[in-house]
């Protein structure tokens, strides 16, 4: 095998010390990069010793969560409202890991255990056929490699006027393809030519797919997608009668009945030093500076992984597969430590792409669980990705020789301006008026997935807010497209560059304890008063009322459709905790409709069978804690080459037995994303996209918690144009009088 290459987005291999550590600061802590170097080498040498594993493939390697309420004891939160915590009992730290038997196939996973200073395999045992783990940076990487040096890609380059050395592919999971075994390791690679060095391969797709075997690192297959045109009637006609693959045994080109299509030449570039040479690019010249100033510095607090910040607190993981990992957030709300969220982050996502001819259907990437997000984080710069007085946490995952990958700057923690917090002014003769500004904490991350970048941020606000927000940037994944030929399922977005319709789906997974870890979710309708117009009820006819459905049953109640036409939303509350004034249960509304999507597949597709998740908004189960922990992943453990819905999966869950989901320990999973119909305008690189999920304070606190925020005058701010006129320059005293 070639040198393995680490994604550019990361920074250096950690260098072990002699050093045993036998201590941790918090028990969510992520794994140290000692520990991964600990738990590698307990791994090799137990397989030494007890199986006949020869050469060890490491894919992932991550802490194993100790039990909630053991967490919980340790940190001093109670389980119930006003209760007292639960003693602290001793918490044993534990590792996972999933790893490949190289010389003769086969997905193992270990647990192991730290005692006395010495990493222990707890278990060790081969996983389900057609259970693959994520596929790692280097085997990503080395994708490239294996398409780049086989001689049927070359010769087939060679004929649309591409060299060896121009060849570059992006190494994705196959999706879907019952052509091949289960036990098969693969990856699909699209195939681009770059003809210089740093220039957009994106502009410069080639007309055919390959795949690879990652472990035996060859080319397995070559599929060419059928073409279409225009037919008498003016609609699009494919060149084949059908969608379906073609077998392995015939000859896909010949079968795809199409012709070969060279490259676009024309460059489409992003960086500043190569759009020089475009002479009809000029950067813009009138952008004046706009600086971020804290001259007394931040307002937050760091201790090792935990942050303190406006009556906030919480504990910041990193893990392989959610990045972000954030747990244990509580709000401190007049002396009151109260709990709002045991643990937060991105359980799964898939963007399922909306051409049926094949082998255009295996394009629906889970980007968290075939690849992991955290695996995937840029390391930030300082003054670009984000702005202010910066505070940085790194991320650290396992190698394939088990080394640890440390990404230094992972996770950016900053404070933003928000704009108005509140105000009002008493418009009456000689009133007065109130103005509060906001201030937001942001936890943000960056990741990379080929050509799609996703920013993520989470948001901290001084009333008692949370805020998921997901950013889409990148560039379009994209396919050769012939001349003036018809796109029925996308976008020409340039001369012979088509972009397919696609989707993003989300799936936040949210483990809450408002007030405690036994909650419930109350499910509120606001539909029209029955009583019609003219009625004693209703005589204007304006009445509308909101009805409330606590969801009980796991079976019956624990899959949730948006309602559009009932304006449904839904609470997260503790039905022991009233507050004093409307007698209703504490809670945080779950606020989400502007990210509501339909999945456009059919349930029976194969991405909506692996992708369960997409079929509901909301999806609440009660929580079982294992040896590896909680009930996570909504996809499923091992996502890469499912055919079909795993077990241990949301939809799954929902169905098992008739527990109940009313004050007991739930988890939830919440379903958004956007349609992404592109435009010549998101190209060469599309410009940010938004979806934001709210969590909002309802009935939770007295009053508007953010009552003791102050009115500051910013003493930076001035005039735009001095002298001007009084009314655009003038600065008052202050933001009330």
């Amino acid at each position: 095998m070639a040198p393995s290459a680490s994604p550019a987005t990361a920074t250096t291999v950690h260098t072990p010390v002699t050093a045993k550590p036998t201590k941790f600061k918090h028990p969510l802590d992520p794994l140290t990069a000692d520990e991964i170097n600990a738990v590698s080498l307990a791994i090799r040498l137990h397989t030494t010793a007890n199986t006949p594993i020869k050469a060890v493939r490491f894919i992932t390697c991550t802490l194993v969560p100790p039990p909630k309420r053991a967490v919980l004891a340790a940190l001093g939160i109670p389980l119930t409202p006003g209760g007292q915590p639960e003693a602290p009992t001793p918490i044993v730290r534990k590792a996972e890991s999933d790893f490949l038997d190289v010389v003769n196939g086969g997905t193992y996973n270990a647990i192991l255990s730290l005692e006395d200073g010495t990493w222990n395999v707890d278990t060790c045992g081969l996983v389900a056929e057609g259970s693959e783990p994520q596929i790692s940076p280097e085997e990503l990487a080395f994708c490239e490699h294996v398409v780049r040096r086989d001689p049927t890609v070359q010769a087939l380059a060679k004929e649309v006027g591409v060299l060896p050395e121009q060849i570059y592919a992006d190494g994705w999971a196959i999706g879907y393809d019952d052509r091949f075994p289960k036990h098969t390791r693969l990856q699909q690679a699209f195939v681009f030519a770059r003809y210089s060095e740093h220039e957009n391969l994106y502009a410069h797709p080639l007309d055919f797919v390959v795949v690879i075997d990652s472990l035996a690192e060859k080319v397995v297959q070559i599929d060419f997608p059928p073409t279409y045109k225009r037919a008498k009637d003016g609609s699009a006609e494919l060149s084949v009668s059908s969608t379906e693959p073609c077998p392995l045994s015939e000859d896909s080109f010949t079968e795809s009945k199409r012709e070969r299509i060279p490259p676009p030449l024309k460059s489409f570039d992003f960086l500043p030093d190569l759009l020089q040479s475009d002479p009809t690019h000029k950067p813009r010249d009138d952008i004046k500076p706009l600086h971020v100033l804290q001259p007394e510095g931040v307002s937050f607090t760091m201790d090792g992984n935990v942050l303190e910040w406006q009556k906030w607190k919480m504990h910041i993981g990193f893990s392989h597969r959610e990045g972000i990992a954030l747990s244990t957030i509580t709000y401190n709300d007049d002396g009151e430590i109260r709990p709002i969220m045991y643990r937060l982050s991105l359980a799964e996502m898939v963007v399922p792409y909306g051409a049926p001819e094949f082998p255009h259907p295996r394009k629906f990437a889970f980007d968290s669980g075939e690849y992991g997000m955290g695996t995937m984080a840029n390391e930030l710069s300082l003054g670009c990705d984000c702005l202010g007085q910066i505070h940085y946490l790194p991320g650290t995952y396992i190698t394939h020789s088990g080394t640890p990958f440390i990404i230094k700057n992972a996770i950016c923690i900053h404070e933003e301006d928000a704009g108005v917090l509140w105000k009002h002014t008493d418009y009456r003769p000689g009133g007065r008026h109130q103005t509060v500004r906001s201030r937001r904490l942001v936890v943000s991350m960056v990741c990379t997935l080929a050509n799609y970048e996703y920013i993520w941020n989470y948001h901290f606000y001084q009333d008692g807010n949370i805020e998921v927000e997901i950013r889409l940037t990148g560039i379009l994944q994209v396919y050769i497209a012939g001349q003036d030929e018809p796109n029925p399922y996308g976008t020409t977005i340039a001369k012979n560059i088509n972009a397919h319709n696609h989707q993003h789906l989300f799936s936040v997974r949210v483990d809450p304890m408002i007030d405690g870890l036994y909650n419930s979710v109350v499910e509120s309708d606001i539909v029209p008063l029955s009583a019609p117009t003219g009625s004693k009820e209703n005589f204007a006819g304006n009445g509308f009322v909101v009805k409330d459905k606590v969801l009980k049953s796991q079976v019956q109640d624990g899959a949730r459709d948006f309602d559009w036409a009932r304006e449904r939303r839904w609470r997260i509350t503790n039905e022991a905790r009233t507050h004093d004034s409307s007698g209703k249960a504490a809670s945080y509304a779950i606020m989400m409709k502007g990210g509501v999507l339909p999945l456009m597949a059919h349930t029976d597709s194969w991405v909506a069978r692996r992708a369960s998740f997409a079929h509901k908004t909301l999806w609440v189960i009660r929580d079982k804690e294992g040896v590896d922990g909680s009930r996570m992943w909504p996809s499923g453990k091992y996502v890469p080459q499912t055919r079909e819905e795993p077990e241990d999966s949301v939809g799954r869950w929902v169905k098992d037995g008739n527990g109940s989901i009313e004050n007991e320990d739930i988890v939830l999973y919440l379903t958004v994303g956007t349609t992404h119909i592109p435009r010549p305008e998101d190209w060469p690189v599309m410009p940010v996209e938004h979806v934001n999920l709210l969590f909002k304070p309802n009935n939770f606190f007295t009053k508007n918690p953010s009552m003791d925020v102050p009115g500051t005058n910013d003493p930076m701010s001035k005039p735009a144009f001095n002298g001007a006129n009084g009314a655009n320059g003038t600065n008052g005293g202050c933001c009330s009088y």
